[in-house]
Formats: structure tokens, C-alpha cells, sequence
């Protein structure tokens, strides 16, 4: 065997982990181990996982670490949770978003009749202490060591080239287009920092409105992020797509209606590459295109999140409707 594709092995084994984790996970939230070997399935035999992993990208790494985390939370096993989390922001920069829901979750919910200050002090658990500091440490431990190894290098490739970053190839983000023709003048990094903002607002309220359920609120915000990213590409959609199967148990959508959106999503895809082959191996002018297709497969992306945000049933709704 070359060594060339031992890479390729190991994304591959990260996938059949993923899927073992989200088994786990889905026995541990209520889900029978048949209906959870299915769902599994969803993710194990995506034609986008397979094709992401054999192609050499580590989509795959991340989302084991992710789902190892999210596995530890529900499990109460909030130091062992600590370390991954830790070791995911480390990896790639993304699941940093997911420390306010982790906050959130891991502390009491703020008391009726108390003032700002008082919930406050009551919001700073222990159990919030302990894992701010355990995945802080890993955090910036394995920062240290690999600043070391390389220098003012590594922080800027890792994380500041991402605040100013303005990728003008054409990718499914709706600022692709604006940051393209605006890539000349002296203001666009500041543009660029700007088109965080919807993106920052939405995770905040995100948030704040399904801090109760981890996995979704994390499913949320991933899908947010991707979404209203400043770059996005197919393989990004495979941060939220890992969490999906443990949303689903819990959505009321019918058949049909699932059904359906999936087949919007593609849809939106498919008039987004139709003009992107004719750039890329025509060397047509369809940037505009580009565009519009972008915008409308962002408006597709948001009513699916609203269709999944108003169908889903939390645990303590569905026992209620079950009494």
C-alpha cells in the first residue's frame, strides 16, 4: 500500500467512528438501537461523506471530535469533553462558535426576581470554570508548541488570515461576489470583518433561544454559520450534515414535506454549478450568475433551517405530548 493514501485511510476510519458516536448519541437521547442503526446509515453512506474523505480532505476528524465532545456533555463527562473540545478548535477554527451554547448548557438557568448581577455570578458554575480552563489550556498549549515549531506563520495561516480573508473564487457564499469586485480598493478588508456581523447575531440568538438542547443548538449554529459564511464550498456543508441524524428523530415533518426540502436543497445546488462549470471549463463570464444562484440557494438554506426550527419537538414537549 503507497503511503499516499494512508491519509485517505484515516479520514475514512474517522467516518465509521462518526457514525459509532452518533449511534451512541442517539441511544443515549431516547432513539431505539434499530432506528438508530438507520440513521447512522445516513450519514455512513452519503455520497458526500464517502467522496469528501477518499478525496483526502479531514472534514471527517472534526466531525469525530465534534461528536466525541457532544457525547461527553451528554454524558456528564464534562473534563474528558473539555480536552476534545479543546483539541477541535485547535484542529480547524469553526467549532469555536460552539463555546456559547457549551456556556450555556452548563449553567443554571437565570432565577425569576433576582437582579443582573446576581444571575450573573450564578451563571459561573464550577462545572463552567473547570471546562473553560481544561479546553483553554489544550488550547493554547497546542498553539504554543506549534508557534514554536514555526513561528508568526502558524497564527497567521491558522486564525488571523481568516479575519480579513477575502476569497474572490466562486464558492456558495452570497458575499462572494461583493468581496470579488470590491478586492482592489483599500476599504475591502474592513468589508470583509463587516460580513461577520449577520453571521455573529444569528449564532447569538441561536443560542440564546435553544441553549436546552445541545446537539440542535450545535446543528443550529453550524448550519448558520456555513450559511452566511464569507466563503463556503460542499465540503463545509458535511460540518452540519454529521449532526443531522440527531436532529432528526425529533422533527414532526412528514414524509413528503422532508422529502421535498431535500430535493430543494439539491436543486439549489445544481443552479448554482450549471453556471460554475460554464466559468470554470467554458471561461464563460457568469459571475453574476454565480451570484444570484448563490443568493437563492442561501434563501433555500434558511427556509429548510425554518421548516427543521418550527417542526422540531424537544424531549420534554414530546414526554408532555406522550402523557
Amino acid at each position: 500500500m503507497s503511503w499516499v493514501h494512508c491519509g485517505k485511510l484515516l479520514f475514512v476510519g474517522c467516518d465509521l467512528l462518526s457514525a459509532l458516536l452518533l449511534f451512541r448519541l442517539l441511544v443515549l437521547r431516547g432513539s431505539t438501537r434499530s432506528s438508530a442503526r438507520v440513521l447512522c446509515g445516513l450519514w455512513l453512506f452519503n455520497p458526500l461523506t464517502v467522496a469528501v474523505s477518499t478525496r483526502g480532505s479531514a472534514e471527517s476528524l472534526l466531525a469525530a471530535l465534534v461528536l466525541s465532545s457532544l457525547l461527553c456533555l451528554e454524558s456528564r463527562r464534562r473534563l474528558s469533553a473539555a480536552l476534545l473540545f479543546g483539541l477541535a478548535v485547535h484542529m480547524k477554527i469553526y467549532p469555536v462558535t460552539y463555546a456559547l451554547p457549551i456556556a450555556l448548557s452548563l449553567t443554571g438557568a437565570p432565577a425569576r426576581g433576582r437582579g443582573l448581577i446576581q444571575n450573573l455570578i450564578r451563571c459561573v458554575s464550577r462545572d463552567l470554570l473547570q471546562f473553560a480552563a481544561v479546553s483553554g489550556s489544550v488550547f493554547f498549549a497546542l498553539n504554543l508548541i506549534f508557534y514554536c515549531m514555526y513561528g508568526w506563520d502558524f497564527l497567521q495561516e491558522s486564525y488571523l488570515y481568516h479575519l480579513t480573508r477575502r476569497d474572490i473564487r466562486h464558492n456558495f457564499s452570497p458575499y462572494f461576489y461583493m468581496l470579488y469586485v470590491t478586492a482592489e480598493h483599500h476599504w475591502s478588508g474592513a468589508l470583509a470583518l463587516v460580513c461577520f456581523l449577520p453571521q455573529m447575531l444569528l449564532l447569538l440568538l441561536s443560542s440564546l433561544a435553544f441553549r436546552r438542547d445541545l446537539p440542535f443548538c450545535c446543528f443550529i449554529h453550524t448550519a448558520v454559520f456555513v450559511s452566511f459564511n464569507k466563503v463556503c464550498t460542499s465540503q463545509y456543508f458535511l460540518w452540519y450534515l454529521c449532526l443531522l441524524p440527531l436532529v432528526l428523530p425529533r422533527l414532526t415533518l412528514g414524509l413528503r414535506r422532508g422529502l421535498g426540502l431535500l430535493l430543494l436543497w439539491f436543486v439549489g445546488q445544481a443552479l448554482w454549478l450549471s453556471p460554475a462549470y460554464y466559468l470554470e471549463f467554458e471561461g464563460w463570464n457568469t459571475f453574476a450568475l454565480i451570484w444570484i444562484a448563490g443568493l437563492l440557494f442561501l434563501l433555500i438554506n434558511s427556509l429548510i433551517l425554518g421548516q427543521i426550527i418550527s417542526h422540531y419537538r424537544p424531549a420534554e414537549a414530546q414526554l408532555k405530548k406522550t402523557d
